[in-house]
């Protein structure tokens, strides 16, 4: 598989991340539900590990088999490797490659790095070293024709390079940056009275190609795309209040895992702003951002037992411009921004119609071309398709 391949592989297979979080913004309105937490796992569903299902794990035992893709990708997009660098084929559990024997013991090296530090934001990862590539880099490099020599960091220099003093301005509050988000999309009284959405519109991976796509959500939590594919296929990604799945033509429908679940119902509460105070904890206004030219609110929050997540928020026109969330792994977090544009008034409510999905490994963007509100959906659209009977054996003729 080369790396374009791989790629589109990798982006397709976290499309129902991407497309949940994506629509964080269009179903960004005030109303709807709380969310309810996700049940804890009993010791009967206690998910299992992955040495009970692979073969030869040595190093990474205890992980989580639901971590064990993302865990894989985030190696091979810190070295900017293909699977086959270090895997024989299909033969996964052979350890013939001499590459598989160092990824063993650099494992071992940032576990023990990282054995005493408290905070799990200072990990030293794969990537700290690899940025992208096979062999790291391990000297700085001379200067080029452009190098400009840095001060001096004597007294004297040090007094010179500091800022002068910026006038005091008070501190924002996340109720302010929340409220004003609120009016922005067109104040809680119009926002309420919107309560269901069909969207349709296409989706870009690159190269000029697209895929029409189609999203229906309903207050308070329920939420489906419908992905079709240039052979007819449809491929299907829904939470129906309850649980997340997965499915498309032909394929018996999946239930989605627990970090899969967490952003499905994150993201198909319809009615977002009008309680991310209950959807995450800890929130707090972090130091300010630009993006481009533009100066952002940034608030950083969490959803119970998942990574933190960053939200920035225009401080002229206060729309939600840019989402940035986390996928834990073994080994480190893998990052998913979702950056929203083209806000666009539909039946008084500011809506997205555009949201571009960038991850290490690749970017798409959704357009919107048409966007109908308050229309009747039948929660039987959110169900997952029942599994196919099963059909009886005959034994064969004599």
């Amino acid at each position: 598989m080369n790396r374009k391949s791989k790629g589109i592989v990798f982006a397709m297979a976290a499309l129902v991340l991407a497309l949940a979080a994506a629509l964080a913004g269009a179903q960004a309105q005030s109303g709807g539900a709380q969310q309810t937490p996700a049940p804890a796992a009993t010791e009967a569903h206690k998910p299992k590990v992955s040495e009970e299902v692979f073969k030869n794990i040595q190093v990474l035992k205890g992980v989580p088999v639901e971590q064990w893709q993302p865990t894989m990708q985030f190696m091979a997009t810190s070295l900017g490797v293909e699977c086959n660098f270090c895997h024989v084929g299909e033969a996964r559990e052979k350890d013939d490659k001499k590459q598989k024997q160092i990824a063993r013991k650099m494992i071992e090296m940032t576990r023990a790095l990282n054995k005493d530090v408290p905070e799990v934001e200072a990990r030293v990862t794969c990537y700290s070293c690899h940025h992208g590539v096979q062999e790291p880099v391990f000297t700085p490099p001379v200067a080029d024709e452009n190098w400009i020599p840095a001060p001096r960091r004597g007294p004297v220099a040090a007094a010179a390079a500091e800022p002068a003093a910026a006038p005091a301005v008070a501190p924002i509050t996340v109720d302010q940056v929340l409220e004003k988000y609120t009016q922005a999309l067109g104040g809680a009284e119009a926002i309420q009275k919107i309560t269901s959405r069909v969207s349709k519109g296409a989706l870009a991976m690159g190269g000029g190609n697209q895929t029409p796509i189609e999203i229906f959500a309903k207050a308070p939590d329920k939420r489906i795309s419908v992905m079709r594919q240039p052979n007819g296929r449809e491929s299907l990604t829904a939470y129906d209040g309850k649980t997340g799945w997965l499915g498309g033509t032909g394929q018996p429908a999946r239930e989605m895992n627990t970090a899969e679940t967490a952003a499905a119902r994150f993201d198909a509460d319809f009615h977002f702003a009008a309680h991310v105070k209950q959807s995450l904890v800890q929130l707090r206004v972090v130091r300010p951002e630009k993006i481009g030219e533009r100066e952002m609110n940034v608030v950083i929050g969490r959803m119970a037992g998942q990574p933190p997540m960053r939200l920035y928020f225009d401080k002229e026109t206060g729309l939600l411009m840019r989402q940035v969330r986390f996928v834990e792994t073994a080994l480190g977090r893998l990052p998913t921004q979702i950056d929203y544009a083209d806000y666009r008034d539909a039946d008084g409510v500011k809506v997205p119609f555009r949201w571009t999905i960038a991850r290490p490994n690749g970017r798409f963007t959704i357009q919107i071309e048409q966007v109908q509100q308050n229309v009747p959906i039948d929660d039987a659209k959110f169900a997952a398709p029942a599994a196919p009977a099963a059909t009886e054996q005959k034994p064969p003729s004599q």
